[in-house]
């Protein structure tokens, strides 16, 4: 049946209402009515109330009844979808979530995801977690959560239904590239102790550092593991690995970029707000003493892995490794509404020292070392000139027969090749700054013959 002329009067009156009150809360007092009397005014005043009409409609004639904050809270997350996939409506769970992640510890299955076109797009597997000993990859496609598709679910109900209780199973419907048709894998959710920063030695000399995610202690933990490294023996070179580093805390990727930086600039930020407009610089002293620096980069590094790259490149002081980064150079900012609830709205860009927007752009790496499964031929069964009977004896003294070793060079080869010619290259930037050291008159001498 349809309304009454005398029905559609009184809700189109409840609708202008309505629209006059939003307008009045969103203009500062005693503007409201100017504002409305301008061109502009009245374009705001009339979507207004379009957006008044449309939401009497479905409070009225929806099927099913729907609170009006329900409702609100939905035009809410409308708004903010129509965005960017990194701009949402963070409830207080959401939010509590939020903080969660950046203090290192949560339960779920350990995956850095964003919202691609509707569907859920791993941008990272944490290091340790279900679903990286699942072989998550960055850029996976997520389909279906325990077989409810993701399509026209939000990014904090799809997160949400990924966390739960350690030991509960999830079941993930996985679309890849170059894989022919989507595949389901199972993760236990665990709890997520991410360790944001691991160091060893690759060879006697040349040091490495992981950054699986920027927490707010991960600038003091990578200056630890500096120092660490450097009590054990002189660092000749080091290996900064950022791969599949969703990022985290802008504030950790300054501190971390600073501990290799004699000073300088590191990042800035551009915005529409005045207080948008930021400039981080390096503190004036680099831990390492200017030692060699690579960082290994790919798809999976994003945000403040992007930063510290960026910055290092720019600089000159590494040599960006890898493949090319994720693209994600967008500042949030967390915007209380009330107690409880908040907006994490897009508010500037980042920009390298140099003026490169990092957004949708990434960090090209300097070096493309593509990811690949290689096998070292074996050299059995060859002969040199020390296996020839009545070869000359060598004139330095030294032993016959050694050709060197390659170390932990070699274990990399078969299971990380991009590390592998990282510590390559790494090695030879360092052999030949020795090899290009200016001579010194002690050193003269100690090549010159003694007199008898």
């Amino acid at each position: 049946m349809l309304p009454q002329p005398r029905q559609l009067l009184r809700r189109s009156l409840r609708a202008g209402a309505l629209a006059t009150a939003f307008v009045a809360a969103t203009l500062p007092a005693g503007t409201a009515q100017a504002a409305m009397e301008t061109e502009e005014g009245r374009l705001a005043f009339d979507e207004l109330r379009t957006f008044a009409d449309v939401f009497n409609q479905i409070r009225q004639g929806y099927v099913e009844e729907i609170d009006d904050s329900t409702l609100l809270e939905y035009a809410i997350e409308g708004m903010l979808t129509g965005l960017d996939p990194h701009s949402v409506y963070l409830t207080r769970d959401a939010f509590e979530d939020l903080q969660t992640t950046t203090s290192g510890e949560f339960s779920g299955l350990g995956l850095e995801v964003g919202m691609d076109n509707g569907l859920i797009r791993v941008i990272a597997p944490i290091d340790g977690s279900p679903a990286a000993g699942a072989g998550m990859q960055p850029g996976d496609i997520i389909l279906k959560l325990d077989n409810q598709p993701v399509k026209g679910m939000s990014l904090g109900d799809a997160v949400a239904k990924m966390r739960g209780p350690k030991g509960s199973e999830i079941e993930l419907t996985i679309g890849r590239a170059g894989q022919g048709r989507p595949f389901t894998v199972t993760l236990v959710r665990d709890v997520i102790k991410v360790a944001s920063v691991r160091e060893r030695w690759l060879e006697p000399g040349f040091g490495y550092i992981r950054i699986s995610q920027f927490q707010k202690s991960t600038g003091e933990d990578v200056g630890a593991a500096l120092e660490r490294l450097q009590a054990e023996e002189t660092l000749k070179g080091l290996v900064l690995d950022l791969r599949n580093n969703p990022g985290g805390v802008l504030g950790a990727s300054v501190d971390v970029a600073g501990l290799f930086l004699p000073g300088g600039q590191v990042v800035y930020t551009e915005g529409r707000l005045a207080n948008a407009a930021q400039s981080y610089d390096a503190t004036p002293e680099d831990a390492t003493g200017g030692v060699p620096l690579i960082v290994l980069i790919n798809g999976g590094s994003a945000s403040a892995s992007e930063i510290v790259a960026g910055a290092l490149q720019d600089h000159g002081r590494a040599i960006i490794m890898g493949t090319g980064s994720f693209g994600k150079g967008s500042v949030q900012t967390v915007l209380p509404i009330s107690e409880d609830r908040a907006v994490k709205l897009t508010t500037a860009l980042y920009f390298t020292p140099s003026g490169r927007s990092i957004q949708a752009a990434g960090i090209a790496p300097d070096i493309v070392v593509e990811r690949a499964r290689l096998e070292a031929l074996s050299e059995e069964g060859r002969i040199s000139e020390a296996d020839l009977v009545g070869h000359l004896a060598n004139g330095n003294g030294e032993a016959e027969g050694g050709s060197g070793s390659a170390g932990g060079a070699s274990a990399l080869l078969g299971t990380d090749n991009q590390l592998y010619e990282a510590l390559t290259l790494l090695k030879g930037v360092s052999i030949l700054g020795l090899r290009r050291a200016p001579a010194t008159a002690e050193s003269v001498a100690a090549k010159e013959p003694a007199a008898e």
